[in-house]
């Protein structure tokens, strides 16, 4: 089984159904293999991609994704989706590390002297047919993912079909997903997280998926959700946040939404819960890993603060630094094992034997599972403070930044301290039309932390900046201390 064959298996068993909803348009999966079948032969008579090549996908959300991707993978070759906020400079350090010759685009007015463009205009489509004939071994690579890269330059995860279908696979099992769900479908798609939940679980399973076409104000994605009946909600922690001061309605279709990209603050959940009887149900994972790796399960029971448990087919341990396996409650860093667990990186052999560690996968998070097999993440190994000697997480500090009336987002970071060694300061952003009182906010600290975890500088900032999929750029406030 490989991407290609696993999507026509769906298309020959469901060729009238909805696969995707853009507006008032619709796609059937029958419309979306003759376009994945025309992009194919395109890709191979047009454009000369042979099995193995890498091929750029570097588009803002819209349903031609769907054919695009899958029509690489038809074709043999392996898919690299592009943030599509990256600017022309970061485009081409992607296009050059990879070794891409193709690109799929949007952009008219970006060309490029050595690599080839594929105009997303000219897609177009192909006879019907049935049978999809794609012989590339499920080993093979079929994705390369660059990391966010929030320090240095981004590394590109290579994925197997393997990898991909079998986090598939155990997506479905967790969500309880079924072909009659629909999922939305507003973070960009070329996003780890919304590549394998909103985009390849659904096609998969013969489910359908519903493209939000415009994102501001709220309301339209409100209106989107409930006029295209759709049930599974993954997006991140500050849309449920936003969510929870909305006015949807009590007969809204969701049965579930899924908090993943960025953790999800204790405040954020308590609110979204006193507002609505759908679950909010918080899940962690990585590009290295397909990218989930836990969940909380559906049927409970729901810790509040945890990120649940391995998903299935997947072992999570807590390690120390010489890889002996801690026991429950004690702090360490969070390895992952399992058929999702990416081959490494692209081209850099030193940096991948330092993600791979016997077997598991080092994610660079900090955190501990409990007596039930729960995790909890405390931090980023790297955004670890050391005061005075003594571990302070920054993510323990902004939860408490959140309780504060009026705080919209808070981001916690490490200045050096000639004394102390590191001390935490504060970057901290508030709701519209509320000026935070930065002494009544100093005193609410200290009554709530140890004195050295309490941030001795609170900057105040319009809001605090942020890459594609919501989660802050810690380097970036670095910046600005």
């Amino acid at each position: 089984m490989n991407l290609a064959l696993a999507f026509g298996q769906s298309a020959r068993e469901n060729p009238s159904k909805t696969a995707l909803f853009w507006g008032d348009t619709q796609f059937s999966y029958r419309q979306f293999w003759s376009q994945i079948v025309a992009a194919a032969k395109r890709l191979k008579s047009d454009f000369g991609v042979r099995p193995g090549d890498r091929v750029g996908v570097w588009l803002q959300n819209c349903p031609e994704f769907v054919p695009a991707i899958f029509g690489i993978w038809q074709a043999g070759a392996i898919v690299v989706p592009i943030n599509h906020f990256l600017k022309p400079a970061e485009v081409e350090f992607i296009l050059s590390d990879a070794g891409i010759n193709v690109l799929i685009l949007d952009k008219e007015d970006f060309n490029h002297p050595k690599v080839k463009l594929f105009r997303i205009g000219t897609l177009g489509s192909a006879e019907y047919e049935s049978e999809a004939n794609c012989d590339v071994a499920e080993e093979s690579l079929a994705l390369i993912i660059y990391t966010s890269g929030t320090t240095g330059h981004p590394k590109g995860a290579m994925l197997s079909h393997a990898n991909i279908l079998s986090n598939v696979a155990s997506c479905k099992v967790e969500l309880l997903a079924v072909g009659e769900d629909r999922f939305v479908v507003l973070l960009p798609m070329f996003h780890s997280f919304m590549l394998t939940v909103g985009v390849l679980l659904p096609m998969l399973i013969g489910g359908s998926i519903v493209l939000i076409k415009t994102l501001h104000p709220p309301k339209n994605i409100i209106a989107e959700i409930i006029q295209h009946r759709a049930t599974l909600l993954p997006a991140v922690p500050q849309f449920f946040r936003a969510l929870a001061q909305s006015p949807l309605p009590p007969e809204s279709p969701l049965r579930l939404c899924i908090s993943g990209g960025a953790p999800l603050p204790a405040e954020t959940l308590r609110e979204f819960t006193a507002r609505f009887p759908i679950p909010l149900l918080e899940g962690y994972g990585l590009s290295e890993a397909s990218p989930v790796v836990s969940f909380t399960p559906i049927r409970g029971p729901w810790k509040a603060g945890s990120i649940g448990r391995p998903i299935t087919d997947v072992e999570v341990t807590i390690q120390n630094d010489a890889g002996e396996i801690l026991p429950a409650r004690q702090i360490g860093e969070l390895c992952v094992r399992g058929p999702n667990v990416m081959q490494g990186y692209w081209n850099l052999p030193a940096e991948t034997a330092n993600a791979l560690r016997g077997g598991w996968l080092l994610t660079g998070d900090i955190g501990y599972v409990d007596e039930d097999g729960y995790f909890y993440i405390t931090d980023r190994k790297k955004d670890m403070l050391l005061v005075n000697g003594i571990n302070v997480y920054p993510r323990e500090v902004e939860e408490v930044i959140y309780q504060f009336p009026g705080v919209k987002e808070a981001a916690v970071i490490g200045i050096p301290d000639s004394r102390r060694g590191e001390q935490p300061l504060a970057f901290i952003a508030s709701q519209e039309g509320i000026t935070l009182d930065e002494k009544a906010l100093h005193e609410f600290l200290r009554e709530r932390l140890a004195d050295y975890k309490v941030p001795r500088r609170l900057v105040f900032l319009p809001t605090l900046p942020r890459n594609a999929t919501g989660k802050v750029l810690k380097n970036e406030l670095r910046k600005l201390k």
